[in-house]
């Protein structure tokens, strides 16, 4: 697990943070110092931060749970989608669709929908539609592929979020807050980073800065699945030498059975005797 370098976090611009007069107080231990009216994260704290969080992540890809990668804005759209596809994650990249965790059972049914449309498209029902309706149709299925194609996958809730710019994914937060699922975030030094479990201090609106991070945190859970894909190709032969032993114990016990005497079991037969007059 390749952590970031202070050199490189400094040539990607993590450091830079938003004017003074924007910052949030509580983002002050994160903050080195304010230069020309801009406040300066203090990278050494990120790149403790960025271990941190690619460490628990790790844990969790290596469990074999979802994490959701949320990023709207328009300069980490590409790169989170990029990453979260490499350890086959699902992600959000277009608007976050409103109650998606604490009314997942409701997004879980337009999934579907896609899902029954490319049955009605295989099994010929689309083309015994009007071309009205054919187009109509076609839209829908365009539409939720956009906003909710990437969770496809996803059968169940994320065990975790990660989050760009937490002031944006406000919604998604406070959704993830509710239910208790832990929300790792790179926050800026405008944000409130109380909300969130596993804070990364760092510029959240360069594409440079993003990337780095990500690339941190994305090797860490691809190291995870790795150790996983191992330890399930060695359960096996485990799973057979544990079962070999039953099967040795009662081939012994059938031996030793054969080899002892056999002994004969006489019944007691009672007489009846009728009583003397």
């Amino acid at each position: 697990m390749a952590t970031p370098s202070f050199d490189q976090l400094l040539e990607a611009g993590c450091h830079f943070g938003h004017l003074k007069r924007k910052w949030n107080p509580a983002m002050a231990p994160y903050i080195f110092m304010e230069r020309n009216g801009i406040h300066i994260i203090d990278l050494y704290k990120t790149a403790a931060k960025i271990e941190e969080a690619a460490a628990a992540l790790k844990q969790i890809a290596k469990s074999g749970k979802k994490v959701l990668f949320v990023a709207t804005k328009k300069q980490a759209k590409e790169t989170i989608a990029e990453k979260a596809k490499s350890v086959n994650m699902p992600y959000v990249i277009e608007r976050w669709p409103g109650g998606m965790l604490t009314n997942f059972p409701t997004i879980r049914k337009a999934v579907k929908k896609m899902t029954t449309i490319d049955k009605m498209e295989k099994d010929g029902t689309f083309d015994n539609l009007s071309k009205r309706e054919k187009l109509q149709i076609t839209r829908q299925r365009a539409k939720l592929e956009k906003n909710l194609g990437s969770i496809a996958d996803l059968a169940r809730l994320p065990h975790a979020l990660f989050v760009v710019d937490v002031m944006k994914e406000h919604i998604a937060v406070a959704e993830a807050k509710r239910l208790g699922i832990p929300v790792f975030a790179i926050v800026d030094t405008n944000s409130n980073p109380e909300d969130v479990d596993y804070v990364i201090p760092a510029n959240d609106d360069a594409s440079k800065s993003i990337e780095v991070i990500l690339d941190a945190i994305c090797g860490a859970m691809a190291e995870g699945l790795e150790e996983r894909k191992v330890e399930k190709i060695d359960a096996p032969e485990d799973k057979e030498e544990g079962e070999a032993a039953p099967k040795r114990r009662r081939v012994r016990r059938n031996e030793e059975r054969a080899a002892a005497p056999e002994v004969e079991v006489k019944e007691e037969v009672k007489e009846e005797t009728a009583p003397e007059a």
